[in-house]
């Protein structure tokens, strides 16, 4: 498509949100760091202290998801406006190409390619995960199922938040662009309640409970609710718009150590007692949507994430970076042992850690310059609104 095509499509970019991406990947590429290559440290110090940082770090996926909400929701009510209409089949097109080529790429390897590999190296698979529900993006659910049994191939048991994005992205524009526009809050308030009732018959403290708070759709979709809900008082109330542009400064730093201290001390700040089970998960997302509006509009920030460069450009990479970090994981681990190196060291582990995310990051980089790329190239032919700079 030319540059003069472009041109006429209006334009929206939140120069700090793909800083805020990175981030949210970087705790989640923490946490699994944790779960696998700092587990060799277990019963030392060393794990106690990676354990009490990290063992959080699951909470960026509740950001992926807030972060999804709002977005979405801004771009459809905009495209409401600027078109009169929504085009929903164009719109599914637009998260075809951009999720869909990765998400199946995964896949494969997941169920083909990863089982070769551990036959090669003298092991045998023992995939619990049903491919079938991985092909109908419904594998949420499969991993509510078997948990906390995880897949065999671990590149697998990320993608479960991707099909929770993916049955959102499915009812969300259609839903939009039925209901009058003056409607959408009610029905996004609605999901959130529908989602705290939900959560309210799994409170029980067990493995059973947890999978489904974690990973039934119902139990989650507040989260993008609650984005949207941020979403909609951006575009349409402008009393709304000068509270967060007003903020003042000691307001947004306590928005910011909240943030740090649920990260670090959840089970402190939200006890797993049924009434907090029920509504842990819309604070976070409350403290998360702050800091998204924060960014997006606030004129006494403390920083504003577009002033990190290097971590904006990486934000860019963030989806292919999320899907395949546990190759860099996994690679990093067969490359210490073909080393004969003692894994079981804090230092070697933490440089274990160190080629992982390097490793993470030049496959993400290839991932999306030689094959995502070539799908992106023809998202903004079905878009009504592009990508701004």
């Amino acid at each position: 498509m030319s540059n003069a095509t472009l041109q006429k499509k209006p334009q929206i970019f939140f120069p700090n949100l793909d800083g805020l991406r990175f981030f949210s990947f970087f705790v989640v590429f923490l946490f699994h760091s944790n779960k696998t290559i700092f587990s060799n440290l277990k019963g030392t110090q060393w794990y106690d202290l990676t354990n009490g940082l990290f063992q959080n770090g699951n909470l960026g996926v509740n950001f992926f998801f807030v972060l999804s909400g709002f977005l979405i929701t801004y771009l459809l009510i905009k495209e409401k406006e600027f078109a009169g209409d929504i085009n929903v089949s164009k719109f599914y097109v637009r998260r075809i190409l951009r999720i869909w080529p990765l998400f199946y790429a995964c896949i494969f390897l997941g169920f083909v390619v990863f089982p070769q590999i551990k036959i090669a190296m003298g092991s045998q698979p023992n995939e619990v995960a049903n491919i079938w529900y991985y092909v109908l993006l419904a594998n949420n659910f499969d991993f509510m199922h078997s948990w906390p049994v995880v897949p065999d191939a671990l590149i697998l048991s990320v993608l479960w938040s991707v099909a929770v994005e993916e049955q959102f992205y499915l009812s969300w524009p259609v839903l939009v662009r039925f209901i009058k526009l003056r409607l959408l809050p009610a029905l996004m308030v609605g999901i959130i309640i529908g989602t705290l009732i939900f959560r309210s018959f799994y409170t029980n403290n067990d493995e059973h409970d947890y999978g489904v708070r974690y990973f039934h759709t119902f139990a989650v979709i507040g989260d993008m609710a609650w984005g949207g809900l941020l979403a909609y008082g951006a575009v349409f109330s402008k009393r709304f718009m000068q509270f967060w542009e007003a903020l003042p400064k000691r307001v947004i730093a306590g928005i910011y150590v909240m943030a740090f201290a649920i990260l670090f001390f959840k089970k402190d700040i939200l006890p797993p007692i049924p009434v907090v089970l029920v509504f842990e998960r819309l604070i976070i997302a409350i403290v998360f949507g702050a800091i998204i509006m924060e960014q997006n509009y606030s004129k006494h920030s403390l920083f504003k994430m577009q002033s990190l460069k290097r971590v904006s450009k990486l934000g860019v990479y963030t989806y292919g970076l999320y899907c395949l970090h546990f190759v860099g994981i996994i690679a990093a681990g067969v490359v210490f042992d073909k080393l004969h190196l003692d894994r079981h060291s804090p230092g070697i582990s933490f440089a274990e850690m160190l080629l992982a995310l390097a490793l993470s990051l030049a496959i993400s980089i290839a991932s999306y310059h030689w094959f995502e790329s070539w799908f992106l190239k023809w998202k903004d032919k079905f878009a009504v609104i592009v990508k701004g700079k």
